[in-house]
């Protein structure tokens, strides 16, 4: 949002594409999986 206020909204959306993008290409060149949230609590502390 500081750039949104600063540059207007365009740059605000090539920046944060441009972030996007940079993630993505580190995951694809890494064959690494895409994590969504959290992981998840240990068995242990469910079971309490």
């Amino acid at each position: 949002m500081q750039i949104a206020k600063h540059r207007g909204m365009a740059r605000a959306r090539v920046a944060v594409a441009r972030k996007l993008a940079v993630v993505l290409h580190r995951m694809w060149s890494d064959e690494a999986e895409f994590r969504f949230g959290k992981e998840p609590a240990p068995a242990i502390a469910a079971a309490a």
